[in-house]
């Protein structure tokens, strides 16, 4: 097999801000307000509207990957936070910040206004389930003087101009919320409609239940006018399809290409992306046969990583090593071995239902895998698959003793300890192992206290540690994306983070 170039991608923490904007390689020239009208974009996506585009769960990453949506930061290619809504900002102690604006206009004509932005980031904290970026963070959001927004966190949160980028925390006008043009308070918990009511350089036009959405440019977008005059998304949840929609013309650009497809495309139109996303088992630790931590145990020990890697992923992979992967750079380095694991019981037939998804191709086989080296330990095993928007609810009820998921560990806020806590805390927003063990909770909250990048980082490992040593969750794999995109197309960007695909430069 051939080796698999990988770039890896510094995810350190740089919390001031830049005067410029830092975004991610994608071989586009930079768009001009002389920019000519260009051809629609054709894409096909692998996840369709799980909450009708809300922003505050899994269809956020959805807007931001097409340029709909904005928040105050963004992430650089170094994982740092740079200017997006937010021109520059300052702390002015250890529980408050101020942000400038920059001058700009929602898709609807308002402007983009102290008063608005605080009143977006006050319904994120209202939503429910709050946004990932915000679990366990208590933020208010208030108009200073003149173009600036003071936000106050109830603990220091040193991490915020990192949190402020998640795609779940984008700034909507007041409109979006059924509020007023001075950004009044609206429906309390309501989710808000994204359409014609975001920031980025297309606006969401229309929505055709879970099978498409059209996106129009937006001309009067701050960044510059865009070089497509819009985009016809198609949501097709299968990869196979996804890939042939690419290989006949149907679609300009295609995500999340199947290993399995992979050498179908010529070599010009896939597109190799090392990211932080991995996939994991998570074991359900609150009822059922895993809330006992010694067959948890058991299962871990079941699990041959280098399977899925080498077979599964066909090389577009490496092992799984813990929740933060190889192109986490610095992880590595200080990484903690577990300790205070159970010894293994024994399976002695013991049922399991294990679920996934087939969104992402993988994933079905990863679950047929796992379930036949869990059958030779002794389990019985019972594999359950749907698409992701009807299994996501369920996987949160904790209605499975198990979950294969693939999670960018870094998506949400890009700050490695914001994920621990969401995803393994007991107050967590997106805790699939139902996860909630005192010594976790103690290291996660000991990490989020620290603003050194460093001790920061090696705070993270220590809490990844312990998580790891519950065996609630075994990590599998740390994957690749491929992205096809057919060669008349310029300037997509291929992003670690897999928050952004399309931009002002992207055209055909």
């Amino acid at each position: 097999m051939r080796p698999v170039p990988r770039h890896r991608l510094l995810a350190g923490l740089l919390l001031t801000p830049l005067l410029t904007t830092g975004c991610f390689a994608s071989g586009g020239e930079a768009s001009g307000e002389d920019a000519a009208d260009g051809s629609r974009l054709r894409v096909a996506l692998a996840f369709p509207p799980a909450e009708n585009l809300s922003p505050y769960g899994a269809d956020a990453t959805l807007l931001s990957r097409l340029g709909v949506t904005e928040g105050l930061t963004e992430l650089d290619a170094n994982g740092s936070a740079a200017p997006a809504l937010a021109a520059s900002w300052t702390r002015e102690n250890d529980r408050t910040w101020l942000f400038t604006l920059r001058e700009a206009t929602f898709q609807d004509g308002t402007a983009v206004t102290p008063a608005a932005v605080a009143a977006a980031l006050t319904h994120a904290t209202e939503a429910k389930p709050v946004p990932a970026a915000l679990a366990g963070v208590t933020l208010k959001a208030a108009e200073a003087d003149g173009s600036r927004v003071r936000i106050t966190t109830g603990d220091a949160d040193p991490a915020l101009p990192l949190r402020l980028s998640s795609p779940g925390l984008a700034i909507l006008s007041p409109k979006a919320y059924g509020n007023d043009e001075n950004g009044g308070s609206g429906d309390k918990g309501r989710r808000p409609d994204p359409t014609g009511t975001a920031t980025g350089p297309f606006e969401l036009t229309k929505v055709s239940g879970t099978t498409a959405a059209t996106f129009d440019r937006y001309d009067d977008y701050w960044g510059g006018r865009a070089q497509a005059s819009g985009i016809d998304a198609r949501f097709i949840s299968d990869g196979t399809a996804r890939t042939n929609a690419l290989r006949t013309g149907q679609a300009d650009i295609a995500e999340a290409v199947p290993v399995s497809q992979a050498a179908a495309l010529d070599e010009g139109t896939r597109h190799e992306t090392a990211t932080t996303r991995t996939t994991s088992l998570l074991l359900n630790t609150k009822k059922g046969p895993f809330k006992d931590q010694a067959l948890r145990s058991a299962a871990r020990g079941a699990v041959d990583t280098s399977v899925f890697a080498k077979d599964v992923y066909e090389g577009y992979a490496d092992p799984g090593a813990g929740v933060f992967g190889p192109a986490v750079t610095w992880a590595a380095d200080k990484r903690v071995k577990p300790a205070g694991r159970a010894g293994a019981a024994e399976p002695d037939g013991t049922s399991v239902t294990v679920a996934t998804y087939n969104n992402r191709p993988e994933l079905p086989e990863v679950a047929q895998v796992l379930g036949q080296q869990l059958e030779k330990a002794g389990f019985r095993v019972k594999l359950e698959v749907r698409e992701y928007s009807r299994l996501e609810s369920d996987a949160l009820a904790g209605k499975f003793d198990a979950f294969v998921a693939a999670r960018n560990t870094l998506l949400d806020t890009g700050d490695p300890v914001s994920v621990l806590a969401s995803d393994y805390t007991c107050d967590g927003g997106y805790n699939l192992a139902l996860l909630c063990d005192k010594d976790v909770d103690r290291a996660v909250a000991e990490a989020e206290g620290l603003s050194d990048s460093a001790k920061r980082q090696q705070a993270a490992m220590d809490a990844e540690a312990a998580i790891l040593g519950t065996d609630a969750v075994v990590p599998l794999v740390h994957q690749q994306i491929i992205t096809g995109v057919r060669t008349s197309v310029r300037g997509v960007v291929f992003d670690p983070y897999e928050r952004t695909l399309i931009d002002t430069g992207t055209r055909r």
